[in-house]
C-alpha cells in the first residue's frame, strides 16, 4: 500500500511512515489486499479538523480522526479499477491528549488512529454492536503486534 503523508502542523511526522507502512502490511495480510492501494494521510490540529467535521460531517467540534473512503465498502469496489482508499484525518491534539488518557505512548495513539481510519476507508463501520465488535477486533489483531499495548 503506498501512504502518502501530509503535515499541516510543526509536529516532525517522518517516524510515521515506517508505522504505518507496518500496519498497512500487517492489514494486507489480515485482511487478503492487494499490496498496491493508495491512501493518503493528513496530520492536523483540532481547529482544522473541527473545521472539516463541522463542513463534511455536519458536527460542529473537533474529533480525533476523519476518514474520507473513496467507496462505502470494498464489495463493489473493483481493484483494476481504483486504487486510492481515500484521505484519513489525524488530529495530533487529540492523539497526545488521548495517548496520557489511555495510559500508552503518542506513537501508540496515532497508530491506532490511522488503524481506525484505515478500516473505515475499507468499509469497516462501528454504528452496530455487531459491526463495531468485528471492527475493533481487527484494530488489535492488525496493531497490536506492531505497537503493543503497554
Amino acid at each position: 500500500m503506498e501512504i502518502t503523508l501530509i503535515n499541516k502542523t510543526n509536529q516532525d511526522i517522518d517516524k510515521y511512515q515506517k508505522i504505518f507502512d507496518k500496519i498497512a502490511e500487517s492489514a494486507e495480510k489480515k485482511l487478503s489486499l492487494p499490496k498496491d492501494y493508495e491512501i493518503s494521510v493528513t496530520f492536523v490540529r483540532s481547529r482544522t479538523i473541527h473545521t472539516i467535521n463541522r463542513d463534511y460531517r455536519g458536527i460542529d467540534r473537533p474529533t480525533d480522526v476523519i476518514s474520507f473512503a473513496i467507496r462505502d465498502d470494498l464489495e463493489d469496489f473493483i481493484p483494476e479499477e481504483e486504487k486510492d482508499l481515500g484521505d484519513i484525518f489525524i488530529n495530533i491534539d487529540y492523539a497526545k491528549r488521548q495517548a496520557k488518557e489511555y495510559g500508552h505512548s503518542y506513537d501508540r495513539e496515532a497508530a491506532f488512529l490511522f488503524t481506525h481510519g484505515l478500516l473505515h476507508c475499507l468499509g469497516y463501520d462501528h454504528m452496530k454492536p455487531e459491526d463495531e465488535k468485528v471492527m475493533f477486533a481487527l484494530q488489535d489483531e492488525i496493531l497490536d503486534p506492531i505497537m503493543p499495548r503497554k
